[in-house]
């Protein structure tokens, strides 16, 4: 489900982006999966139909989802991570237990540390969301 804070200063398109490709590449919106029209999200988020095409039009961008005329938005396959990436994660975040950290010090952490673990990625292939 797909909420805004009226109070996060992040303009409500990008909270709308961030939460649908998040769901994809958690393999909660798996591949094919129909998107609500723009239309129907932006009068259950009360916005103007204009910041869900401008969300809708990032995530395309970014090969999350394709448009056609005729079949809506829908989720492209293969942007998820695998289940075993998915169980993996969780019991790293349960690993914390009580360890209090917000959740941009921890990607930021991750983000530091990624560079010497380039070996988890194929040769030649980018993670989600990087760009090529």
């Amino acid at each position: 489900m797909i909420t805004l804070d009226a109070a996060d200063p992040t303009p409500p398109y990008e909270q709308v982006r961030e939460q649908i490709a998040s769901l994809i590449r958690s393999g909660g919106l798996p591949g094919g999966h129909r998107l609500p029209a723009i239309r129907q999200l932006a009068a259950d988020l009360r916005v103007a139909p204009g910041t869900i095409g401008r969300a809708y039009r990032s995530l395309e961008t970014d090969g999350l989802v394709e448009t056609s005329r005729s079949g809506g938005t829908k989720v492209r396959a293969g942007n998820a991570v695998s289940e075993r990436v998915y169980k993996k994660a969780a019991a790293f975040l349960d690993s914390l237990g009580d360890e209090p950290v917000a959740l941009e010090d921890l990607l930021a952490t991750l983000t530091a540390l990624w560079p010497e673990r380039g070996q988890l990625l194929p040769q030649g292939r980018k993670a989600a969301g990087q760009k090529a």
